[in-house]
């Protein structure tokens, strides 16, 4: 569902993606509906910033993650040791109310034959952070992509996130965090190799 571009840059919109004048008279409904006047001065732009703003915020769905793992290296002079990247920090947003989740992911893998550069990990985190989100499935996908493109012996995703569905509103309950992990091959099965991974990012080995 990617992005088509228009006359003067604008989004032409999909079959099943609106045009942007479509996405602004949506925001100025909301607006109008929750007690404002969308003319007034101080919002009469608030439409066009909010439409830009949400293409930054879900700008994961027009990134392929299996595109971005795509490029290997073999040249590894038989390194198969773990490979970490930790505290990628990132902003999501809950699907179900459309707040921020506001956390830090941890990658890891075990290499079998090809590794990968660590910024591209990076940039997985935040293709499927830049998206309507849940934290079990993001961590879900991140491992799974990780898996099924560079068939390591293992790997490992652990994400702590702070929801503001649940800080801001609802239960308000502030400070509190949700930790994910999504353990595949050697991570799960090897009790050691879990233990190292835990430590190395801070959390007990019996997590």
């Amino acid at each position: 569902m990617s992005r088509v571009k228009g006359a003067e840059g604008d989004l032409t919109g999909t079959p099943d993606r609106p045009t942007r004048v479509e996405a602004e008279k949506a925001v100025e409904t909301l607006i109008r509906w929750a007690g404002d006047d969308p003319a007034r001065e101080g919002l009469k732009d608030t439409p066009q910033r909010v439409v830009r703003s949400y293409e930054e915020f879900f700008s994961g769905y027009d990134l392929d993650p299996m595109e971005i793992l795509g490029r290997t290296f073999e040249e590894t002079d038989g390194y198969d040791e773990m490979v970490l990247l930790k505290d990628i920090d990132f902003e999501s947003h809950c699907e179900h109310h459309m707040v921020p989740i506001i956390g830090r992911a941890h990658v890891a893998y075990l290499p079998k034959r090809r590794v990968v550069g660590i910024s591209k990990l990076a940039r997985v985190v935040e293709a499927y952070a830049k998206r309507l989100q849940i934290q079990e499935k993001m961590t879900a996908q991140i491992a799974n992509i990780i898996q099924d493109v560079l068939e390591p012996r293992g790997v490992a995703v652990v994400v702590e996130a702070e929801h503001q569905c649940m800080t801001t509103r609802g239960v308000h309950k502030p400070g509190v965090g949700m930790v994910t992990s999504r353990m595949l091959g050697a991570f799960r099965n090897n009790t050691d190799t879990r233990r190292e991974f835990l430590s190395l990012i801070g959390l007990p080995g019996n997590h």
